[in-house]
This record gives C-alpha cells, structure tokens and sequence, in this order.
C-alpha cells in the first residue's frame, strides 16, 4: 500500500494533546529522553497562558502518515523581532519527526508556506517558541539526558534539515562542570579576594520574603548583560510576571545570588535543581499522584544530583571589568558551595555561543567541559 502523508494544522484542544504527546512514540527506546511534563507543554502552547503569543502569533501542525501521527513542527512570527532587528524574520521549533525525509519535507514546507505568506523573508530555528525558552537542535551529545529546559534530539533529525536545506548559522554549548570539588584556580581566588577587600562587592542571597523584587531585579540584569547577545530579545513585563510566579516552585534562597557594587545590584546568578533528573520516570504526568512525588522529591525530601545554571549575568557597564570578572567567578563559588551542601554533584551551565569566547574562557578555567552542542538553522524565503 502506497504511503500518504498529510500534513494537518492544529486546531482542536484534542489535536494539541497529540501534538504534545507525538514525541514519546518517537524516543521510546531512547533511554536518555525525559518527558517533558504535558501540563507545561499545554500551558506554553496555549496563547491565553502564555504572554509570548501578546507580540507573537504561531501555528502547529502534525504530520500523519496513513492515519498515524508522524511528525510535527510549529512556526512563528514574533513582531519584537522585527521591532528590534528590522528583519522580516519567521521562526520554526518543536520539531520531532520519523527518519523519513518525505515527512520532514511536508512539515518543513508547511512551515515555510505560511511564513511566506506572512511576508516572512528568512527563517531561523529552532526556536521552542523563542530565544529565552528552548533554543537549537540538540547535534553532539545525545549520550546523557537533557537538563531542564533543554532540549534532546534523535541523532537522524539534523541530517533532515541539512538536506532540506537549512544552513548554520549559530552552535551553542552546554557546559558540565563538577561541582563537589574546588574549582577556583588560586589567581582567581586571588582576584576575588581582591575586588572584595575595600567591602564595595557584596554577595547576598536572594530573600524569599521578598521574592517578587529580587526575582526582578535578576531579571532586569539578564536583560541589560544579554541586550547585545545573538537575536536576543527582553523579557516583556507580563513575561517577566509570568517568569517570577513560574519559578517559584524552583527557586531555592541557596541557590539564587544577587552581587552588588556600592549597594547597587550589578550581577547575578540562578542555580536551578534539574528538573528533569526528578521528574525523569513521570513519563509527563503530574496527575493524579505525580504531584505528590515532584514535591517530595523537589521540596520535602531532595535527592537530585544535578542542578542547571540557565541565568547568569553582569551588567553591560561592569563587563570585560576585573570587577566583573570577580563578581562572575564569586557567584559562581557561592552557588557551587551551596549546591554542594545540598549533596549535588554536577551543573550544567548553558547556554553559550560558539563565538563567545570570554565566557567560554571563563568557563573553562574553572574546569567546566563543553559536553552538549545545539544548532540554529536558516534559509532565505
């Protein structure tokens, strides 16, 4: 029987359900895949939930092949994109497709038909939906599992886009360090005890108590250090709102560093427990018990190994500064110390574009190893 693909746009609540639920077909003998949980895939794809859809509008589609669910793909059109870069830029994400590049065709097409449409004149990705949620297909690394927010790939997926014919146009890294061990070179202890002497540098931890107005401040310092960074966009004030009350389950007072100069709050640093490490054998759902265990394990009784470092950041005006620099490595050490008390063994720190190189440096000196990379994609409409 000759094979039809037909690819089919989401348009029904039972049709996103599928949409969410497609990859688990695909990395069911993959042991390193973790299930994302299928309540915040919902909520992310949900334009009454999630703010991004306020500047941006999306469309989903699912590729069935004689009936099946095959594939899938989304594209989307951020108008903060074309507001800062003044590029009529389409983005694509969540794409999971069988190894059969007819279907990963018919997706793509789609995709690229309706941004045309759309007057879109180039496409990058992917993008799951944008730039400060889950960024690049997962090419070097599929030996260990993802990280929280993080993405994982089957290795077959980049030879699809490649022959389709997308271009690189960015890799990034995810970096691994050790953590229960000393990390700090003696010239970099050296420094911070330094910059530290005339009491003007101050680490503090964030208060709970006042959650709310150090989650922002945190917030607003990513987005100065970042401003500058490749396609970067800031996070919108309801984005902001939205990040804040979404993090709370996650943020531990230990963890979480703000370092301030003269009393003004110039640098920061957020370790996250991994999320995925705990929820890895939940298979997605927090329901009808799944909750219980995501808050024991989380909160009441924590067991996890590994924590990620998705924020880290310094001022524009303190960068390439050995001021800077001081705050940077201090933050890190005081997060490592306390992620260690808490018996965790290994962060990752992620992510970081293949062009920088101070960061990457950085990174590096204190004995982190590049073990994951991820690539952005793009073509000419």
């Amino acid at each position: 029987m000759t094979s039809t693909v037909l690819v089919k746009e989401v348009s029904t609540k039972q049709e996103l359900k599928t949409f969410v639920a497609l990859p688990a077909q695909l990395f069911k003998d993959d042991p390193n895949w973790v299930a994302p949980l299928t309540m915040e895939r919902m909520e992310i794809l949900d334009p009454k939930k999630n703010p991004y859809f306020e500047h941006a509008r999306a469309k989903l589609w699912i590729a069935y092949e004689n009936g099946v669910p095959v594939g899938r793909i989304t594209a989307q059109i951020d108008d903060l994109v074309e507001k800062k870069y003044g590029e009529k830029i389409g983005h694509f994400g969540f794409f999971d497709c069988v190894n059969d590049q007819v279907v990963a065709n018919a997706l793509l097409d789609q995709a690229v038909e309706w941004l045309k449409s759309e007057g879109r004149e180039k496409l990058i990705g992917p993008f799951s939906l944008s730039i400060n949620e889950e960024t690049g297909l997962l090419i070097e690394g599929f030996d260990t599992p993802p990280s929280l927010m993080m993405n994982h790939a089957l290795p077959y997926y980049q030879e699809l886009l490649d022959t389709y014919g997308l271009e690189k146009i960015k890799d990034l890294w995810a970096f691994y360090l050790k953590i229960d061990q000393d990390v700090l070179p003696p010239t970099i202890q050296k420094l911070i005890t330094r910059s530290m002497r005339d009491g003007k540098v101050r680490l503090r931890k964030i208060n709970m108590k006042n959650y709310e107005e150090d989650l922002k401040t945190i917030l607003d310092i990513y987005n100065d250090a970042w401003a500058d960074n490749w396609m970067a966009l800031p996070f919108t004030e309801t984005e902001l709102n939205k990040a804040i009350k979404d993090m709370k389950l996650l943020i531990r007072e230990d963890f979480t560093y703000i370092a301030e100069y003269d009393g003004t709050p110039m640098a920061m640093m957020v370790t996250l427990p991994n999320l995925n490490e705990i929820i890895a054998d939940m298979k997605g759902k927090l329901f009808p018990f799944g909750i219980f265990k995501l808050l024991w394990r989380l909160k009441l009784n924590p067991r996890y190994k590994t924590v990620r470092v998705p924020l880290m950041g310094v001022r524009k005006e303190f960068q390439n500064t050995a001021i800077g620099g001081a705050m940077a490595f201090a933050l890190i050490e005081e997060c490592r110390i306390s992620a260690t008390a808490a018996g965790c063994t290994h962060a990752e720190l992620s992510w970081v574009l293949d062009e920088n190189t101070r960061l990457s440096k950085m990174l590096e000196t204190i004995g982190c190893w590049r073990y994951k990379k991820y690539r952005m994609f793009t073509k000419d409409l």
